[in-house]
């Protein structure tokens, strides 16, 4: 099949590596320009370049809704488009134009964590699985009817990173078997159960600010969902921001007010009080183990803390 490739970052190189290996004629791709974002410049394999390699002819755009971007498509007679981690919004004049249609790959099991950064989403709210998606776009975001769809359990050593390196590694395969289902004619997906969707934003530096009234699981899952080389999870102590590189949950329950830096716990770890109501003594603490300071020192806990007291804001 003639496929329009649309991608960016890390997900967009592996789709259309995998498109090309698979033997589909690619006569257009299209990327984003360089961004200074912090989560644009974690995962960069260069779309660009690997079309530049391949002599593929190239859009850049932060936004595919002009008119050259539809004459392109049109002029490359494409069967189908294939979108993985487009930014922007494309219009149907775009996502209607290939015979087959626009098949968009997202790395959420969808309806749920349609939008942005849905790994570290799910992971921060303790979902049991993640996954991929391939869905044909329609004009919501993340909303068209699934082609394909797989999943990989998330464990509880897991962070980030080790759920990033396994659904990138299914970007290709179901991006492939995927154009093979569509190459078929089949038109009988599944549509989404729309009262299951959510959506969500980008992530910014503020998102990763701790809050001490959260219970103390799911600040531990914040913490796993900002590892190294994401920007971490951070806090303030006597008002110097301090970043969490690892933390884990106490057995036993901790009482007070959260934040408070309460006591040593096994090698090298330190005990913070967490949760809203944790004044009940109800509630396990976090255990932080190791933390970074804002001149770029590494510290086990409790090298850090050298007396107990005080809070974290």
């Amino acid at each position: 099949m003639r496929v329009v490739v649309f991608g960016y970052m890390t997900w967009g190189h592996r789709t259309l590596e995998a498109v090309l290996a698979a033997g589909h004629e690619v006569p257009l791709v299209a990327t984003h320009p360089y961004s200074e974002n912090p989560y644009e410049t974690i995962f960069n394999d260069s779309v660009a370049e690997l079309a530049a390699k391949h002599e593929i002819p190239m859009l850049v755009r932060h936004r595919a809704d002009d008119d050259e971007v539809v004459d392109r498509i049109r002029a490359a007679q494409a069967d189908a488009v294939v979108v993985a981690n487009w930014r922007t919004w494309l219009p149907p004049a775009v996502f209607t134009l290939p015979r087959l249609g626009t098949l968009n790959v997202h790395d959420a099991l969808l309806p749920a964590y349609a939008g942005f950064a849905p790994l570290n989403w799910a992971l921060i709210n303790g979902e049991p699985e993640v996954g991929v998606t391939a869905h044909m776009m329609n004009a919501e975001f993340d909303a068209g009817d699934i082609v394909l769809q797989r999943a990989t359990a998330v464990r509880d050593e897991d962070t980030i990173v080790d759920l990033f390196d396994r659904t990138l590694g299914m970007f290709g395969p179901i991006t492939v078997d995927a154009l093979e289902l569509l190459a078929t004619g089949r038109t009988d997906w599944q549509p989404q159960d729309r009262t299951r969707a959510s959506y969500f934003h980008r992530r910014s530096d503020e998102d990763n600010r701790i809050d001490w009234n959260w219970p103390a699981r799911d600040i531990a899952n914040l913490v796993r969902a900002q590892v190294d080389p994401y920007p971490n999870a951070w806090c303030l102590h006597e008002g110097r921001r301090l970043r969490v590189l690892a933390a884990g949950v106490t057995e036993s329950p901790y009482g007070g007010t959260p934040g408070r830096i309460f006591i040593r716990d096994g090698d090298g770890g330190v005990v913070i009080v967490a949760g809203a109501d944790a004044r009940h003594g109800r509630n396990p603490g976090l255990v932080l183990r190791r933390v970074r300071t804002d001149d770029g020192h590494d510290l086990a806990a409790a090298e850090y803390f050298t007396r107990m007291g005080g809070y974290l804001t």
